[in-house]
């Protein structure tokens, strides 16, 4: 697989995603439903503690990448929905950081929402790997 940054403006780099990615050579895609900070057993973890469930959101998602054998290398899609953008902001680098360890900047977009499925989540992560 074969990954060409595709950025007309440049700005979004300093942030950690590409405008766009064009991917070649690729043989499977795996479409991640979005990862929350819940547990194995699926009960909600780190209430009100936006890194605490970025950081255990992408543990999960990373689980469903490893589990198709894949990284967050194969990343090239990723859909953060938070109830609280101004508050996810401030703990971006915790995203940014474990993106930035595996050389990807995947194509982000960021949607702030009223709420997500489970009561007392503040950032749902979903994402696109290719391969």
């Amino acid at each position: 697989m074969e990954r060409t940054a595709v950025n007309p403006v440049t700005w979004s780099t300093a942030m950690g995603f590409n405008q766009g990615e064009l991917v070649t050579g690729a043989t499977r895609t795996l479409y991640c439903s979005g990862q929350t900070a819940m547990n194995a057993d699926g009960a909600p973890q780190h209430a009100g503690d936006m890194a605490a469930q970025l950081a255990l959101s992408l543990d999960n998602l990373v689980a469903v990448l490893d589990h198709a054998d894949m990284s967050l290398a194969n990343l090239v899609r990723l859909t953060v929905f938070t109830t609280d953008v101004d508050l996810l902001l401030q703990h971006y680098g915790v995203l940014a950081a474990r993106l930035g360890e595996v050389g990807v900047a995947p194509t982000t977009s960021m949607l702030g929402v009223t709420r997500l499925a489970v009561p007392g989540q503040l950032v749902e992560l979903e994402g696109t790997a290719v391969a």
